[in-house]
């Protein structure tokens, strides 16, 4: 396999840094930190580019913080200055390790995401037999687990800069003895390349034509019982062996059940919002959270739940519904709720509707 080398030059030349501020800076303008580096910011980025071929750069401590949706998790937010250095590196070695996944592969990658994802998901369910078997699994405390030397051996499968690694590692360590940071945009990618020979060991040594994965959650479509139990200890073995992973659980049962996945409950013949989502779209709602209000409605837009939220904002929340974007409440049309009800089996619309 070819390796890529003069990475380090490339990345770390004073217009890919100035570049590299541009591209950190986005959406971040009225930001802090922002502000204070583009104060200075041609000194700024002088020290960084000086620090950076010197060796002697060191990333600055992270700032911690916990969320606590949808579950509880601490995130690591690296100072300004570090994430030039990551948008520096990234520029150059997304394009790099992107070619190599495989086009299921689905989380933080350019034209792809949670809709994609759900969209494949749908398409799988319906090109299998219903009475065929699906199965979901996901990896245990993944980037928590993730083993930074056998990260690093399989950038190195693509890099031989050795003096870039050193700097892209820096990204990986934060304490603990294993795992990755949270919150790092190099993180991100990371995850990506650190799951990818999961990837193509499932679909070339398993021969799995319906299969996609979202960062550490991941589907086989369209096996029978037996097949997915021999893929499943295939798989739980090569986590171990390779990744030094395991999983955290398993759901095996027939592709006309639908499946959870990437926010969604879906089905061969519709789709759904899970249940969290809703009652956050609740909560934003009765908090008057128009930022998160429409982001949910987004999230809903090709699915069974968006009329219904839309008519929980139209009856119950007619403030905030008047200050939707026009072309959200353009979309208000309670009869195509009514239709979509009609339509679907009494018994699916009491277990599944999200009303």
């Amino acid at each position: 396999m070819k390796r890529a080398g003069f990475l380090f030059e490339k990345a770390f030349a004073p217009e890919s840094l100035y570049q590299a501020w541009i591209d950190a800076s986005k959406g971040k303008n009225n930001k802090r930190a922002t502000l204070e580096f583009a104060r200075n910011l041609g000194p700024n980025l002088d020290a960084l580019h000086r620090e950076l071929h010197a060796g002697n750069y060191r990333p600055q401590p992270y700032t911690e913080f916990t969320v606590y949706e949808p579950k509880q998790r601490i995130i690591y937010a690296p100072a300004f200055r570090d994430l030039v250095v990551q948008h520096a590196i990234y520029r150059l070695i997304y394009p790099l390790f992107n070619a190599s996944f495989i086009d299921q592969s689905f989380a933080c990658r350019v034209a792809k995401g949670t809709h994609a994802a759900a969209d494949y998901a749908q398409a799988a369910l319906r090109a299998c037999h219903p009475e065929s078997y699906l199965l979901q699994l996901d990896v245990r405390k993944f980037f928590y687990s993730i083993d930074r030397s056998i990260l690093q051996t399989l950038i190195e499968r693509k890099v031989k800069d050795a003096r870039f690694v050193g700097v892209m590692m820096q990204f990986a360590n934060y304490g603990p003895v294993v795992g990755i940071p949270i919150g790092n945009l190099l993180s991100q990618l990371y995850a990506l390349i650190y799951l990818n020979p999961l990837d193509h060991f499932i679909k070339r040594t398993l021969g799995a034509q319906h299969y996609c994965r979202y960062v550490d959650d991941f589907v086989l479509f369209g096996c029978s019982r037996a097949q997915c139990m021999e893929a499943l200890a295939a798989i739980k073995a090569f986590l171990a062996s390779a990744l030094h992973l395991e999983l955290s659980r398993y759901t095996l049962h027939k592709v006309r059940r639908g499946l959870n996945f990437v926010g969604y409950r879906t089905w061969r013949s519709t789709r759904y919002l899970r249940k969290h989502s809703l009652y956050t779209f609740t909560k934003s709602a009765c908090k008057g959270r128009l930022q998160s209000v429409i982001s949910i409605l987004g999230h809903a837009r090709h699915t069974g739940s968006h009329a219904h939220l839309l008519k929980t904002l139209k009856g119950k929340h007619h403030d905030l519904f008047n200050r939707l974007p026009q072309s959200y409440r353009q979309r208000y049309h309670p009869q195509l709720e009514a239709a979509h009800r009609a339509s679907q089996p009494a018994s699916r619309a009491r277990a599944c509707h999200p009303a």
